[in-house]
């Protein structure tokens, strides 16, 4: 077969191809050419930290017109200064060595230059790509928790104008005690929130010490120099990580596994909800906007097919199984250290579009839904064998006999209507009043706290 140009509709992967347009704001990130830009910035960071370093004389102090030149390169990296590197590294065949390289040929020719051999000074290439990569996932997560909090307040936006709408609930898929819709998406709301919560919790850890992680290089030049110190300066101070004091040639990667870990919980709860407003829309209780040119079927004209949630479900279920193995496989590397992490590290930004992809596509069946009153309404109205649970427990109360069994006998696997129970509650012996609000009960207003714990949102 001929081969084709690269677009979105040769691409291997549907990221690349069908899914390009949503996941554009991911690109910058974790491309190759992200992942380029932030080595640039970390070694120009370093060389600034050294160069500032009263300890190491020989890195003298920069210039203002130094520091506007870094500036340059750290901040505004074109994708053909980017190619550059890729060149350099087809000679090298060795990625961050071809960042040191790039920089020496950018210094050539001013003033810098008399700092080549500073630049990735005492470093293994680790110390750049952990941090590197620790700056993708930041600002990868600003994305993603954009698009979270979009989908947290859209459901919290319906489920507080669903607060007072009385529903039918099921447990194991059969009728059960009546809730409202508000107070179920609320739940949602509640456990989307507490696992954002975790997430905004999470600091990544970094490091800057060295081939086995002891500053030997860094000491056998400048012993007197506070080494740790230095490093956990710059990482604080200009990427707002943590370091992490006692690594191997790696950082290793448990920060990483605890951020993909809460990243999945997030999209568990997220993929949770999606199989539940689908079962919403099949029983009738939720419809959806139908939207003009769209078409449900390609044989059945009358479908609306609720295919929002379907894709994020299926996108939540990939996204997931990258962010389960990469939490899994991260954190283990033979001794000092092995290289399977690197490959592994590179299919971040597969699992952070998949992410995307899926809630955008929530985002958009949210913006769909409709609450089907009527229907609601009628599936309680024939469900009137769910208030067996009140008239029993209140039977209990007044310590009637066997109040359970004998509403078991009545009404379990039989439909009910409301004359029925209203005949048993009058021959009941109960306090007039207890008697007078069971008889004005209905499903309907059988929902306990249901409506004001939404405000509990």
């Amino acid at each position: 077969m001929k081969d084709h140009p690269l677009d979105t509709l040769t691409a291997l992967g549907p990221l690349d191809g069908r899914y390009a347009a949503k996941v554009a704001p991911l690109r910058a990130i974790f491309s190759e050419y992200g992942l380029i830009r932030r080595r640039v910035q970390v070694e120009i960071a370093w060389l600034r930290a050294l160069c500032a370093e009263p300890g190491i004389p020989e890195a003298l102090p920069l210039t203002q017109d130094e520091n506007r030149l870094l500036d340059a390169l750290a901040n505004n990296l074109t994708v053909a200064e980017a190619q550059r590197v890729k060149e350099i590294e087809a000679v090298t065949n060795h990625d961050v060595k071809a960042v040191e390289y790039f920089l020496r040929e950018k210094f050539t020719g001013t003033t810098l230059a008399a700092r080549n051999e500073f630049v990735h000074f005492a470093c293994t290439s680790e110390d750049i790509n952990n941090v590197a990569h620790a700056l993708q996932l930041r600002d990868g997560m600003t994305v993603l928790r954009a698009a979270q909090k979009a989908v947290e307040d859209a459901l919290a936006a319906f489920a507080l104008e669903a607060r007072d709408v009385a529903m039918l609930a099921r447990t194991h898929g059969q009728t059960a005690s009546p809730t409202t819709m508000g107070k179920e998406l609320a739940v949602f709301v509640s456990r989307l929130r507490r696992q954002s919560a975790q997430l905004e919790a999470i600091t990544l850890p970094a490091k800057l010490n060295g081939a086995v992680g002891n500053y030997n290089a860094h000491l056998s030049a400048y012993p007197a120099v506070n080494w740790p110190a230095l490093s956990r300066q710059l990482l604080v101070s200009a990427f707002n990580l943590r370091q992490n004091p006692l690594t191997t040639q790696i950082e290793p990667h448990d920060g990483i596994a605890e951020l993909f870990d809460a990243l999945a919980r997030w999209n568990t709860v997220l993929l949770d909800l999606d199989r539940d407003v689908w079962s919403y829309i099949s029983l009738g209780y939720l419809g959806q906007k139908t939207v003009k040119g769209e078409v449900g079927s390609s044989t059945m004209p009358h479908k609306v097919n609720p295919i929002d949630y379907e894709n994020s479900e299926g996108n939540l279920g990939v996204a997931n199984a990258l962010l389960e193995h990469m939490a899994r496989k991260l954190p283990v590397s033979r001794l000092q250290r092995d290289l399977t992490d690197s490959t592994v590290l590179r299919n971040m930004g597969l699992a952070f579009g998949y992410c995307l992809v899926a809630y955008h596509a929530t985002l958009r069946g949210l913006g769909k839904i409709t609450l089907n009153r009527a229907r609601l309404a009628a599936d309680l109205d024939h469900a009137w064998e769910v208030l067996a649970e009140p008239i029993q427990t209140v039977m209990r109360k007044a310590d009637l006999t066997n109040p359970y069994e004998r509403l078991k006998e009545m009404t379990r696997g039989k439909k009910i209507d409301a004359a029925t129970l209203h005949d048993f509650i009058e021959e009941l012996d109960l306090p007039v009043a207890d008697k007078k609000r069971l008889i004005h009960l209905t499903p309907a207003t059988y929902t306990g706290l249901a409506s004001k714990l939404v405000d509990e949102m």
